[in-house]
Formats: C-alpha cells, structure tokens, sequence
C-alpha cells in the first residue's frame, strides 16, 4: 500500500513520512512490506488507509498543478474514509488525522472484548428486511454499513448477529456470512469508543472544510467545522449510510467519482448509484497520471 505513489512521487512520500512522524513509527513501511496480520489490526489499518489516500490527492494535485478544492466539488468517505476525506477538505491537519485514527482503531478495539462481538454481510436482501432481522435477534444488532440495495452490513454480539443471519437467510438474502473483524463496528456497543473520540476531537484544531463533506450519519453535506465534530462522533455508532451518500451526489449531478486509496470497493458501488457519472480509481501512479492527464 502506498509504495508505487511514494517511489513515482515525493508529494505522496512526504505524506507517509508525515504520518510516520505523527504515530513516531514506520507505519510506511509495514504499509509496503507487511506482515498483513499487523496491517490488519485496525490501530493500524485505519490510519493506513487514510495515508495512501491522502498520498493518493496529493500525488494528483502535483501531477496537474490544482489544489484538491478546486478539482473537487463534494467528497465523502467511508466510515474511517471520512477522516481522509476531511484532512484533504483541510478541516484535519495530517498528523491530527493520523494520531485520531490511531486512536479510533485503538477505542473501537478495546469497546469490546474479543469474540464477543461480530459483524455480517447481508446480500440480496432490502434494507427493510435486514432490519427487521436485526430487530428480532434477541439482542443487540444494528445496521452497520448500508452500502448499496442489497448489500447491507450488520453489527453486534457475537450469537445476536448469527441469528439475525440465520433470520435474513429464512428472509430470502442470497447471502449472509460472517466478516473476518476484530471489534463490532459502527453498533450501539461502540459507545465507550464513541465518548473517548469525543474527547479527542475536542481537543483538536478543526477548520470548517473548504468544499462540502456528505457525511455518513446524515448522508447530507456538512460544511462547518462544528458539524464535523458532531457527525464524527456520531459516527463511531451509527451506520455508514452509503447508499444514500451516493443518491445524494447523483441528486447534485455529479459527473465524475473518483475513489482515491486502496481497493476499488467504493468506485464499484458508485457505479451501481450514479450511474451516469464517470468512475476512476486513484490508486498507483499510473492511475494518477491517466487522470491528471484526462482532467488537464
């Protein structure tokens, strides 16, 4: 992760150093060299992801020679995407960013003991039904991440999710199976992780975003600093309502998506939501110069 955009561009390595710097280790390059089973713990695969993508805007502002605001109108991120998504509207100074996500994963790990939580993906099924098996599990699960019709995630204690599966296979999903996770996110037993966040965001500096953030508690653009605060702390319990952030850019007429960072998950998703937008990955330096290129 992040090893191409570094090696092709120093603006993209500034930003893996910057983030080293903030947490006082090389998290670049376990980024780039593993093991994958400590990239995986979520202390650092949250500020992780967030570096590559912001190495990722960087890399492009210097390949066409305009400011991440000025080439983009809204942006949005998913669950700790959010993050990436404020630090390049400026709102989040980068090593803020790196040391709250450090943080987040840290909290979100600690709120529940291991094993006692779980999560699920719910294919095939509406969102109504999925809730309703959530509702009828005898105990507690939430929808977690509402990504796209019929791709639903839920979120609880561990036999609370397994029955809410077993109710949303008796409902018709095509599939519901269980997600290798280390902690129940985006539930109602993230609390504790949600109070220690609040804490920390209230002593960070924050700037009012210089372009609108769809955020994912509202799916509905926020522009205030204050705002931002409040929906991310918010966040840490509730769903990513991502279908939604996706109807609301289709509603804006929005004409491009880029997905900036690791993976292609959220570019296949807008193109089932805003279907007549043009869809890009910003991933690697071949990437960013094919679009810089295109945009120019």
């Amino acid at each position: 992760m992040g090893a191409d955009l570094a090696a092709a561009f120093p603006e993209a390595r500034a930003v893996l150093e910057a983030v080293d710097d903030a947490l006082g280790e090389k998290l670049s390059t376990l980024m780039a060299e593993g093991p994958e089973s400590t990239l995986m713990l979520t202390a650092n695969t949250q500020p992780a992801l967030m570096a590559v993508s912001l190495a990722a805007i960087r890399a492009l502002e210097a390949a066409i020679g305009r400011r991440f605001a000025d080439l983009a109108g809204v942006a949005a991120g998913h669950s700790l995407g959010e993050y990436a998504a404020l630090t390049a509207a400026g709102t989040f100074e980068l090593a803020d960013a790196a040391r709250l996500l450090r943080l987040r994963g840290a909290a979100m790990q600690a709120a529940v003991p291991p094993g006692e939580g779980a999560m699920a993906a719910i294919l095939g099924l509406g969102l109504g039904e999925c809730e309703f098996a959530a509702a009828a599990a005898d105990g507690i699960v939430d929808v977690a991440n509402d990504n796209a019709d019929g791709q639903v995630v839920l979120s609880g204690g561990a036999d609370a999710v397994a029955r809410a599966v077993e109710l949303a296979k008796q409902a018709g999903a095509k599939r519901a199976l269980p997600l290798a996770v280390s902690a129940p996110f985006h539930c109602r037993l993230m609390q504790p992780a949600a109070e220690r966040m609040a804490e920390a965001l209230a002593a960070v500096t924050m700037r009012d975003p210089v372009i609108p953030i769809v955020a994912n508690v509202s799916a509905a653009p926020v522009t205030t600093a204050a705002a931002v605060r409040e929906a991310l702390i918010a966040q840490v319990c509730a769903r990513v309502r991502w279908r939604e952030t996706m109807a609301e850019l289709a509603a804006m007429n929005t004409t491009e998506v880029v997905e900036a960072g690791s993976g292609k998950v959220l570019a296949g998703l807008a193109k089932r939501s805003v279907p007549n937008a043009t869809i890009a990955n910003l991933e690697t330096a071949a990437d960013v110069r094919a679009l810089a290129e295109r945009l120019a």
